[in-house]
């Protein structure tokens, strides 16, 4: 919704009267009822940890007693006079906040509302990359999920007909297990809990249980959690997931089912297309769809601290046609943890690569 100030349209007569009619129409703008917010305007971004300035048009004919500001639920300031007012960010999650006044006056009470976005405070870092090593890698993979576990890549290859749980041998490429999932459902991001696997898919609202040393299908669970299956991730404690949005969501370990979420955004505004996830030294990364670049995100607030370009990785023209180009890109995050080896895929892609960061 959006709020803004009243407008007393004024019709040009040519006559005598007409500087009496212009005086009488101020004066009924001046003693308006109508009330709203002059500042913030609906929508204003204010980047985390700034004030921001609030005013409020209140109409000179109701006597005002007092004005409680509160931010979504929560009171942040009350006045018993019609001054403006400054209000902080700090503490707040990044994202959309809804802005109320109450308005108290003559034994009555009047809510009128605006909105706020919350930025991240700062830009981010960027990186570049250079590669360290180049694996071979199945070009029939659609790649949608990748993780490095116990010296091999666990792998969710996409698309309907091709959908498959890998197990791959890095040095080779060969693949040492594979289960395919049924032409009806397409694999989406896979992530390793224990001595289980999870795996999504893509627009079928149902994710399957794995057994890790063996790849026999345990379960099945309903996902409810985003309007579509994209990414998974596990940081010990809890499941992340993408959606396609800017919103990653966190499910239990146990019932993958929501029980929180962070909103991501960097000093422009939100990152949709959130895909692929890992979470690396305490970071969420995740890849951002159908683009080179992979972001670097701290998972209490949903801040983009950091940007990695990884444009280049595979020659401009190995894909030769416009529908390979835009469909077969970057995707796959994964990381050695013990040997802290940081490793980057893309979809039908001939090579999986090691990359280390490099500061721009």
């Amino acid at each position: 919704m959006r709020f803004g100030l009243k407008i007393n349209h004024i019709k040009n007569f040519i006559f005598v009267g007409s500087a009496l009619a212009l005086v009488t129409a101020c004066k009924e703008s001046a003693t308006t009822t109508y009330r709203s917010f002059v500042s913030p305007l609906t929508g204003l971004n204010v980047p985390s940890g700034n004030e921001f300035d609030v005013k409020v048009l209140f109409g000179a004919d109701q006597k005002v007693d007092s004005v409680v500001y509160l931010i979504d639920t929560v009171k942040v300031a009350s006045k018993t006079d019609t001054l403006a007012l400054k209000l902080k960010t700090n503490g707040l999650k990044l994202g959309n906040h809804l802005l109320t006044a109450k308005i108290f006056g003559e034994g009555k009470s009047e809510d009128i509302t605006s909105n706020i976005n919350v930025l991240a405070g700062q830009a981010p870092a960027e990186y570049t990359y250079k590669v360290i090593r180049s694996l071979p890698h199945d070009t029939a993979s659609y790649v949608e999920g990748l993780e490095y576990h116990d010296g091999f890549f666990y792998e969710s290859a996409g698309d309907y007909g091709h959908s498959s749980l890998r197990k791959v041998d890095p040095a080779t490429g060969k693949i040492l297990q594979k289960t395919d999932l049924d032409k009806q459902y397409f694999g989406e991001g896979m992530t390793v809990i224990g001595n289980k696997i999870i795996q999504l898919t893509y627009r079928e609202k149902v994710g399957f249980v794995y057994d890790k040393a063996t790849f026999k299908k345990l379960s099945e669970f309903s996902y409810t959690t985003g309007r579509e299956g994209w990414g998974l991730a596990f940081d010990g404690e809890k499941v992340l997931n993408t959606d396609g949005s800017n919103t990653i969501f966190f499910l239990d370990k146990d019932t993958y089912q929501k029980i929180g979420s962070i909103d991501v955004f960097d000093n422009k505004g939100p990152i949709q297309n959130l895909n692929e996830l890992e979470v690396i030294d305490g970071k969420i990364y995740a890849n951002v769809y159908t683009t080179n670049e992979i972001m670097i995100i701290n998972p209490e607030t949903g801040a983009v601290e950091s940007k990695i370009d990884l444009s280049g990785l595979l020659p401009a023209d190995y894909f030769k046609t416009d529908d390979e180009k835009n469909n077969n890109v970057l995707n796959g995050i994964a990381y050695d943890k013990a040997g802290k080896r940081l490793f980057v895929a893309g979809k039908k892609w001939p090579h999986i690569f090691q990359i280390e960061l490099v500061k721009k």
